[in-house]
């Protein structure tokens, strides 16, 4: 004879924690009224207990915040202002607000995830930063009650979330090319950070078209980066220390594009003469740098109102199929000054000519 397993209590949480039950009420339902050590502790005996996040929500959660949670990997990087303008946009006409919570990977991101959902002070989660804990996330969204996300931007592998992102590596291969139908066959690429699925993604990409035009991938014309201007600029100090250089360069986004750029005219280098550059994302600065960046233009306002307003359906019951949505945006290559036909050094030998019998 099996015996049914005792359903965990509040007064189970409190006993292992060894606080009250209201101390426990509060730290589920207010925890910025408690002690960062009483949550730690509260924390630990809901998931040792079996008191999970999800089933203290089902009773917390009688009534909505209408409020949804924006979670980004870096708040300062200009490319999410776009995105963040049209999201607001999205929710306030659904009639909801928007709370933003930046750097929010880690360690310490199954905490604040916890805090969020169950102080009942947001009603779904739209996450851009692909590296947050899985297993924290698998434990939110999971039964018996489900917490809405939607992942955009930065896709996580194998994860079955409904996710909103961009066509990243087909985007990289337009990009690399056009460096080609200008003539360019010695192509070098300026990759995003380590680890970072984009940079994968958008190195694929690139690596695609490079094996398409037949042409060779040089470890010493692949520079590394991390999606900012100052290793765009480090990546330009390494091209011009080449005793060999390529004639051209895809850069994973706009702000090492730019960076790159720098470093090439404080050597006395010209783009596009001496080399021709391509950016990814299109930001607002991407026009407005000398030469004028040519670039992959992302949909952003796109991406962030369609993201917002699948969240809402989601929170709102309007997306109720088990099978998740995966939706991928069209980029648009943006062609300004930085690139051009390569000087005739870096041309590729011409085809022989047959003259007419």
């Amino acid at each position: 004879m099996s015996l049914m397993k005792k359903t965990p209590t509040i007064q189970d949480v409190a006993r292992f924690a060894r606080v009250s039950t209201a101390t426990v009420s509060r730290a589920l339902s207010s925890p910025e009224r408690v002690s960062e050590s009483t949550r730690a502790r509260v924390s630990e005996a809901v998931l040792v207990t079996g008191y999970t996040p999800n089933q203290s929500a089902r009773s917390l959660r009688q009534r909505t915040a209408r409020t949804i949670l924006v979670a980004l990997p870096d708040i300062g990087n200009p490319f999410f202002s776009t995105i963040l303008d049209s999201i607001e946009r999205e929710a306030a006409m659904r009639g909801y607000g928007v709370l933003v919570a930046n750097r929010f990977s880690g360690a310490d991101s199954g905490r604040r995830m916890r805090d969020y959902f169950m102080s009942n002070r947001v009603d779904g989660l739209l996450l851009f930063d692909g590296s947050t804990d899985l297993a924290q996330l698998m434990m939110l969204t999971g039964e018996p009650a489900p917490f809405p996300l939607i992942v955009a931007c930065e896709e996580i592998p194998t994860a079955p979330f409904h996710t909103v992102k961009t066509d990243n590596s087909y985007a990289a291969e337009c990009a690399t090319r056009h460096l080609i139908e200008l003539g360019h066959r010695r192509i070098g690429h300026i990759r995003g950070p380590v680890g970072n699925v984009l940079t994968g993604e958008r190195e694929a990409g690139f690596a695609k078209a490079m094996a398409a035009a037949g042409l060779e991938i040089r470890e010493d014309w692949m520079f590394a980066g991390a999606f900012d201007m100052d290793s765009g600029h480090a990546a330009g100090q390494c091209f011009v220390r080449l005793d060999d250089r390529p004639t051209a360069v895809f850069a994973a986004n706009d702000e090492s594009a730019i960076g790159f750029l720098s470093a090439v005219h404080e050597h006395g280098l010209d783009c596009p003469r001496d080399v021709s550059i391509v950016g990814f994302d299109d930001l607002a600065v991407a026009s407005h740098v000398w030469p004028p960046l040519t670039t992959m233009r992302q949909p952003r306002e796109a991406l962030g109102r369609i993201a917002a307003g699948a969240l809402i359906d989601v929170i709102e019951g309007q997306r109720r199929s088990r099978v998740p949505m995966h939706m991928v945006l069209s980029s648009e290559l943006i062609v300004r000054g930085s690139t051009a036909c390569p000087p005739a050094w870096g041309l590729a030998p011409a085809s022989p000519v047959v003259a007419a019998q």
